[in-house]
């Protein structure tokens, strides 16, 4: 029972951080589940676990962001066109191996680095990118977020940042909703290759945790947190989300 409640209140802690950038958590997820009682049930059973929480953390920050007018369906919707067939796709196939972790770790600590390097950058003007670009980018990470099981944000918000294709809440926002789809995509894929498994009473508790994490840390991202605050948290996401790869692959981390 004390194992239960520090899993649940970790996984609200999770969901307070992560959403507070307009993320679900779902690498968080995967991560605390993974040094839990549940870490032997493998990527069959985690994967979709973690997919279902990130449904209502994304939902609860696309529904703040959204409500205070940062929302963009016009920046969004080309992302999203190639992003849902492809996380489908992905989701079908099994997570690639170390080398992929490898490349992904670097990846995330760089885009980190360069997030707290540009934190003091001042200027609001915005260009998003061509038709083309966003397609192509969509259908990487879409593919990239199947094949790992997680929603996508984390790839695209801080190329969104970086690229000054979209501000940090509008960042959030967005990520917001590609993660929501993605998540729905690729639980679709992984049910529909027989890969899913799902305890539908932990994802009551585990829902409920989330609910309560999810809901203070998006209300304080899109109410009060500033822009650079925002780069800054998603930064420490990022670090987080790396670091776990990063001693899962040396074997420190299940």
């Amino acid at each position: 029972m004390e194992l239960q409640i520090e899993l649940l209140f970790s996984l609200a802690v999770i969901a307070a951080l992560y959403g507070s950038v307009g993320h679900g958590g779902a690498s968080g997820y995967l991560a605390v589940l993974s040094l839990s009682i549940f870490a032997s049930h493998g990527a069959i059973w985690l994967k979709p676990h973690a997919l279902c929480l990130n449904l209502v953390v994304a939902s609860i920050g696309l529904y703040h962001y959204g409500r205070q007018g940062f929302f963009s369906m016009k920046l969004i919707l080309p992302f999203i066109m190639t992003s849902i067939p492809f996380a489908y796709v992905g989701a079908f196939l099994p997570i690639i191996d170390w080398l992929f972790d490898t490349a992904l770790s670097i990846t995330l600590l760089w885009a980190a680095w360069r997030l707290v390097m540009a934190a003091n950058i001042d200027g609001n003007i915005y260009n998003p990118p061509s038709l083309s670009v966003s397609l192509g980018i969509g259908a990487g990470l879409g593919f990239i977020s199947g094949l790992v099981g997680i929603g996508g944000g984390i790839f695209l918000s801080p190329l969104l940042i970086l690229k000054r294709w979209a501000s940090p809440k509008e960042t959030a926002a967005v990520s917001a909703f590609f993660i929501l789809v993605n998540s729905i995509a690729g639980l679709a894929g992984a049910f529909s290759s027989g890969q899913a498994q799902l305890d539908s009473d932990l994802i009551i508790q585990f829902s409920i945790a989330v609910l309560i994490g999810g809901f203070m840390g998006t209300r304080f991202g899109a109410n009060h947190a500033s822009d650079q605050t925002i780069r800054r948290l998603l930064a420490v996401v990022l670090v987080v989300a790396a670091v776990r790869r990063v001693l899962g692959l040396v074997g420190l981390w299940p």
